[in-house]
């Protein structure tokens, strides 16, 4: 059995001007969750060029990849990237995980597509459970973990103690800007991310950009759904949690008939 804590890291950033300044953002976030001795690093949806820009293309994506793993060796750190990558000639939206050693662990791809993405984006096809030391984990991104509770039991009931959630959720003009987190006047979502932890007795790590007036930010919930931590609202940093492994028993994701 797992025993202790682990440190993970959401990498609450802005959203890159750049392809090349997303890489270089995401390697200063990986060297400073490094220095900070987190576990696992994660970054929002699409980081790596950025969510919206034109596609770089696969060899620049590669390049990336291989830039950010480098990092990864020499902090130590297990890196969870939101990016795209190329399959065939598929285009798709991704988490690369990348291990302390600057291997690859694997791809999670966006199973469930907001259909707004639908004509720039193939959707993948199969779940993963990952791991760094003790600490074991899935990845369900955006839509999928907000809108489709199975894409996070899958991995619970798999073994994850935590599953971490790379989204994207920019302020939209005249909408409300939130100041606390789960606000009944907020939008669903974070409602949402409270559910997917109770619901399947797991952390839920939550992460977005930094931006003004964004009605979500990055959070971690425990796995009673109660609230950790969150970053204020459009700030820039670094959010870390200690998370208790003992306590994301999946118990309740387990017991579900599905």
């Amino acid at each position: 059995m797992p025993t202790g804590t682990s440190r993970i890291a959401l990498a609450n950033l802005p959203l890159p001007a750049s392809a090349e300044e997303s890489v270089a953002g995401a390697i200063a976030a990986v060297a400073k969750a490094g220095a900070a001795r987190a576990d696992v690093v994660c970054f929002p949806e699409c980081f790596v060029p950025g969510y919206g820009a034109p596609s770089p293309g696969p060899v620049f994506l590669a390049n990336a990849q291989a830039a950010i793993a480098a990092a990864a060796h020499d902090s130590n750190i297990c890196v969870i990237l939101g990016t795209e990558r190329y399959v065939e000639q598929d285009r798709r939206i991704t988490a690369v995980v990348i291990n302390r050693d600057g291997t690859i662990a694997g791809f999670q791809d966006k199973v469930q597509l907001d259909p707004s993405e639908e004509p720039a984006y193939q959707r993948g096809y199969e779940r993963h459970v990952f791991e760094a030391g003790d600490l074991v984990f899935g990845v369900a991104i955006c839509h999928e973990g907000w809108r489709y509770p199975e894409t996070v039991r899958w991995a619970a009931r798999r073994g994850a103690h935590v599953v971490f959630h790379p989204h994207f959720h920019i302020a939209e003009p005249g909408g409300y800007q939130p100041t606390t987190f789960g606000d009944p006047a907020n939008t669903f979502h974070e409602k949402a991310a409270l559910c997917r932890a109770a619901e399947n007795t797991c952390y839920f790590a939550t992460v977005n950009c930094a931006g003004a007036g964004s009605p979500t930010t990055s959070a971690v919930i425990r796995p009673d759904g109660t609230l950790l931590c969150f970053q204020p609202y459009g700030q820039a940093g670094l959010l870390l949690a200690e998370i208790d492994i003992t306590a994301a028993t999946g118990l309740l994701a387990k017991r579900a008939h599905v």
